[in-house]
């Protein structure tokens, strides 16, 4: 396969520069007793398209028509922090009971999958000590409070990664079980969106994502792969993208992912959907077109995910789709 994958990607001269760059963070975050609403039941099967949606918008509050989002199937509120709800999620707790419902079925009716993302940049539960089976149990109850098709894990505690003493992994493998305990696989969905360098091997002492998937990776449905904010020139090609990651982050394109022993089909490649909505990573929707569909010739078919509602939406997501899986 790589072989042939790399006499494709020849063709675009389209190898990634090298750039001395710290993994960083990534998505910004900007500052009663209910009846739970049943989840669907049925398991959200690839390709995954997946919006998150964090900013405010005028005029609207809470999700966007299901128009506007048409050719996604996952659109995930963020987020959900140890301290509680905050943007996004906090908005949909502010509808009323019957409003959510009413969103829900609507969503439901499109085959619109309506999840939390949890923690985000601006967490860093296990550097500050938090619980990972009391704040699974908590982030659980809220889903199931407000009625949720699921949680998308959204960890970004960089220093705990970068200790190499393995506690990070350990934390999220808690963590991972807990919510699996909560939320019953085939139920609930259950994501996490990792940094692509995180499945790198050799680059931390815990293993980071390459740990957490030999662990607890049967109970994650999927992984949001976060293809930007490594560096200037890191996956911004469909060959640095795909096939060859640079020396600073080795073996983290998507094929060298998935020859490392991570299902290819759970890999769902991540992009900003404009230049604003990352440092560095970003894709025309042209480009990024391409790429899926080289990537779709080679077997793979996870879908895409995008950062984030408005600036991505139902063109965009057209866009991207063309060449591969038109909507």
């Amino acid at each position: 396969m790589f072989a042939l994958l790399v006499l494709a990607l020849l063709g675009f001269s389209l190898m990634d520069g090298v750039l001395s760059s710290p993994v960083k963070s990534t998505h910004p975050r900007e500052n009663g007793t209910e009846v739970s609403i049943s989840p669907n039941t049925t398991l959200a099967h690839s390709p995954h398209w997946v919006i998150y949606s964090d900013r405010s918008v005028s005029g609207l509050t809470g999700p966007p028509p299901v128009s506007e989002i048409e050719g996604f199937n996952v659109f995930a509120l963020s987020f959900l922090l140890v301290a509680g709800a905050f943007d996004q999620a906090q908005a949909w707790t502010q509808l009323t009971p019957t409003r959510r419902a009413t969103i829900k079925a609507e969503y439901a009716a499109a085959g619109i999958k309506l999840i939390v993302s949890l923690f985000g940049s601006t967490d860093a539960p296990t550097s500050n000590g938090a619980d990972p089976i009391a704040t699974a149990n908590t982030m659980a109850d809220w889903v199931i409070q407000y009625g949720l098709d699921g949680v998308d894990v959204d960890y970004e505690d960089f220093d705990a990664i970068n200790a190499g003493d393995g506690k990070a992994e350990a934390w999220l493998a808690s963590f991972t079980r807990q919510l699996r305990v909560k939320l019953p696989q085939g139920i609930f969905l259950l994501t996490h969106a990792p940094v692509a360098p995180w499945f790198s091997p050799g680059q931390f002492g815990g293993g980071a994502y390459l740990t957490v998937d030999s662990t607890v990776g049967s109970l994650i449905d999927w992984y949001n792969l976060q293809f930007y904010n490594q560096g200037a020139d890191e996956y911004t090609t469909c060959a640095g993208l795909l096939i060859n990651s640079s020396s600073t982050w080795p073996q983290s394109a998507l094929f060298q992912i998935a020859a490392n022993g991570v299902p290819l089909e759970k890999l769902v490649i991540g992009k900003p959907a404009t230049t604003s909505d990352a440092s560095n990573g970003f894709m025309s929707t042209s480009t990024l077109a391409r790429c899926l569909s080289i990537a779709k010739n080679f077997g793979w078919s996870a879908g895409a995910m995008v950062w984030e509602f408005p600036d991505a939406n139902s063109t965009w997501i057209g866009s991207v789709r063309r060449l591969s899986f038109p909507v």
